[in-house]
């Protein structure tokens, strides 16, 4: 009986160690969900190390533009309307991360960041009024690029403190925060922005823990970030709402 009880033991040991292992391996499977660019809008391919990204742009004349970051499964071409609606004056650059859409390369955390700085550092060589957008997975990238560059407005949409964090909460029984890769410790930099902050917060999303989120939103220094919470939403049922809109829009 007792050996019997020490086989099972051992096998059930070395089968979460294996799941464990998978966990390591794929990890980036989970994260990255790559979609095709569907909208048909017009384009600005840019050159980084390694990859060439394309860039969903709407060009207005001015010094205002807007910088998106979308989520890991998003095709970030579809929100050009939303976002051209809410910034009118605005020139609109939403980039698509490598693998998705027709940028090359492969998606990393380190890639990224750098690839969000070097749209910045493009879109800032014309325009000087710059707003960064970023929401779900994009927040991280965000409040990275806020946390380095002279940002005038940071629009945070359903964000998190980390990554490694989420994952933790999504994966309780596994060791996340030793396997992880890609941490987008987003709470790590917060306290270095200095630009205007938008968090906009769904009441019912299902995805961020609203923990989360206030983690977060813990960080930055006093009187940097308010909170706008969209009551009733989930974490893909904000868009459509006036109030989500109004809230993305901010103070004219």
């Amino acid at each position: 009986m007792l050996r019997t009880l020490l086989v099972w033991l051992a096998a059930g040991v070395l089968l979460y160690l294996a799941l464990c292992a998978a966990l390591y391996v794929f990890q980036r499977s989970l994260l990255y969900f790559p979609q095709p660019a569907q909208a048909a809008a017009p384009a600005l391919e840019l050159d980084v190390p390694g990859a060439r990204l394309q860039v969903s742009v709407h060009l207005r004349g001015g010094t205002q533009a807007v910088l998106y970051f979308g989520g890991n499964a998003e095709d970030v071409s579809t929100r050009l309307a939303e976002l051209t609606a809410s910034f009118p004056r605005h020139s609109v650059f939403a980039l698509h991360y490598r693998g998705y859409g027709r940028s090359t390369g492969r998606a990393t955390e380190a890639a990224l960041v750098a690839d969000a700085l070097a749209l910045f550092d493009h879109v800032a060589r014309q325009r000087a009024d710059l707003t960064v957008v970023g929401r779900s997975l994009g927040s991280g990238l965000a409040v990275g690029v806020a946390a380095q560059r002279p940002v005038n407005r940071l629009v945070l949409v359903t964000p998190y403190d980390s990554i490694a964090a989420v994952a933790a909460r999504h994966y309780p029984f596994f060791p996340v925060r030793w396997l992880i890769h890609d941490r987008f410790d987003a709470a790590a930099v917060a306290p270095q922005v200095r630009a205007a902050t938008t968090v906009i917060v769904a009441e019912r999303d299902e995805v961020i823990p609203r923990a989360r989120t206030e983690a977060l939103l813990s960080r930055f220094a006093p009187g940097v970030a308010q909170r706008v919470v969209i009551p009733g939403a989930g974490h893909n049922t904000l868009d459509g709402r006036a109030d989500y809109a109004a809230a993305l829009a901010g103070p004219h």
